[in-house]
Formats: structure tokens, sequence, C-alpha cells
């Protein structure tokens, strides 16, 4: 197989479709796989949240998405039902491309508003992860020194990839491993070995994204996606409308001014610091999405359907 890409900064610039998925899973994140191979990603999930419990996760198991976005920002913060949504996933027979199960991003309630708040609200992320999902979402991602936290919060001392370089030691503690290495169907000793951030640790399980949502976040962008540990992004258009004044705006071609710009803002920074864009998408628009740069999509089955169409993933999704 040619792969007709060129990989550069983690993101791909398509130039044919000649791209196929690994004839073999080789992770555990099923995201980070296909990412890997330069293949865009697109996921399920809603923001009123979803049913959360080992029969729900069991059903989830065999979904069309690459990776469940299990929303906690405005559904109920509750890690006891995730873990049995998680336990229910990771039971339910495995994806139809070979990973034992999809990718789950967890949106939390905090917001990265100021390093105190995210220090103080730390033990989210900790709660999350001792689940055995494979991903965090941080809303309202507006300063810098509160994305470091999240990303250290999110690593244990024995990750050392980026220490000294933009990074602090890791925080996280050693007693979640038990329950998420069941899950990930391996040991607690392998669990922490592979339980770290990709790509800065390129043989990592875990991605972390920033919601890039509002006008303050926007005037930091670029220094929140410098610190190491960070995989995507998005422009978070709903709540960016709200903060730029445009409750309601639409969120195609003809929406205002500065959201358009700022939405190029978010990408040209994702860009720039090899981070992964992710924007909705629709069937119509999904292929010239990905030709401008978006590699994770947010639009539904029908949309999935026809980007992976267009990049010539390799059956079965």
């Amino acid at each position: 197989m040619t792969r007709q890409v060129f990989l550069r900064f983690g993101l791909c610039v398509l130039v044919s479709t000649s791209l196929a998925f690994p004839q073999a899973a080789k992770r555990i994140n099923k995201s980070i796989d296909l990412l890997s191979e330069g293949q865009p990603i697109y996921y399920t999930g809603s923001h009123e949240g979803m049913a959360a419990n080992y029969e729900a996760g069991k059903a989830m198991a065999k979904t069309w998405a690459d990776y469940i976005n299990f929303d906690m920002e405005h559904a109920p913060f509750n890690p006891s039902a995730l873990a049995e949504f998680m336990r229910g996933l990771s039971e339910g027979g495995g994806t139809k491309d070979g990973h034992r199960m999809p990718a789950v991003v967890v949106t939390l309630p905090t917001d990265a508003t100021d390093a105190a708040t995210m220090r103080a609200n730390a033990w989210m992320v900790k709660q999350v992860l001792a689940t055995g999902v494979t991903g965090i979402l941080l809303c309202h991602a507006q300063s810098p020194e509160a994305v470091k936290i999240f990303v250290e919060s999110a690593r244990f001392p024995t990750s050392k990839i980026g220490v000294g370089q933009g990074l602090d030691e890791g925080r996280r503690g050693v007693h979640g491993n038990a329950y998420a290495s069941k899950i990930w169907g391996m040991t607690p000793m392998e669990y922490l070995k592979k339980a770290d951030v990709w790509p800065l640790n390129p043989e990592g399980e875990i991605m972390l994204g920033l919601k890039i949502e509002d006008k303050y976040a926007l005037a930091n962008v670029e220094k929140s996606l410098s610190v190491p540990g960070i995989s995507f992004a998005e422009w978070g258009p709903g709540d960016m409308a709200l903060s730029l004044g445009f409750p309601g705006a639409p969120l195609d071609d003809s929406m205002p001014a500065p959201m358009r710009e700022a939405r190029a803002k978010v990408l040209a920074a994702c860009k720039a610091h090899k981070i992964f864009f992710l924007n909705s998408v629709n069937p119509k628009n999904v292929s010239s999405m990905i030709q401008e740069g978006v590699m994770i999509g947010a639009g539904g089955e029908a949309a999935a359907d026809a980007g992976r169409k267009f990049t010539k993933r390799q059956e079965p999704w």
C-alpha cells in the first residue's frame, strides 16, 4: 500500500485518497491508530449526556464512530456510572476493525480558567482516567498555566518525556491502575507504561484536547497549544458565538466575520503547534474540510461514511 500523503507536524495534507487503515489494531486507542496513519477520525456524543451504565456501554461497543465523546461538562459528573459504562464497552466484543473498544474522550465540568482552578479540580482528571477512558477534553482553556497543570494531572511521575521541557513531573497516583488496566485488558504495570499522553510519548494511549471556545481562550491559544502533551483542539463555535456577542449565529459560511476569524486563528495555531483540529462536518463538506486540515469530525454517521470513502479507509470501519 502506498500512502500518498505528506505527514507534517502531526497533521496530514491530502494529495490523493489512497490511504488505508492498518490490517490489525496496533493500539488500545483506536483514534491514535487512525491518526497515526493519517486518517481523519469521527466521533459520536451529546451535550445532553448519554445513558451511563454497563448495558449502554456494551451496546456502544459496536458504534459506527471511532470514539465516543462522553459529556460530563453539562451532564452529571458521575465517575461510578462512567466506570460501569467503560466495563460494558470493554466487554462488548470489540470493534469491527479489531480494536478492543472504541476510544472514549470525556469532557470535564471544570474550566481551565486559571492555574488555581485547575489545580483545585485536578481530582476530576484522576477519577475519570481511573475508569479506563482514553482521553479528556478540557473546556474553556483560557490559561496556558492551567493547561500545563491539566497535562501533569493526567500523567504518572514515571512519565519522563517532556519533564523539564515545559512540564513538571506527573501527579497521577497509582491506585487507579487496577480498574483501568482491566478495562484495557492488561496488567497494572503494563497500564502504567502505556497510560501516557500522545503524541508527546509516541507509545502513549491517552489523548488530551482543549476547547478554545471563548475570547479569553482565543487570546492565549498560541501559548496554550504550545504546552507539551496536547493532542487536539477545537474552537467551540457555540460558546465562541456567545463570548463574541453573536448568540444563535449560524455556524456555516454565513457566520459573522469575528467568528470566522476565531476559527481561522485556532486552525492556524493547531497547524503551527502540531495539534489535530476538530470541527463539525457534514456529508457535503467533509472532503473539503479534510483538505483544509480538519482531522477530527463531528457530524454523524453519514458524514463519517463520506469522509472515510474520500480517504479510502480500509473496511471494516
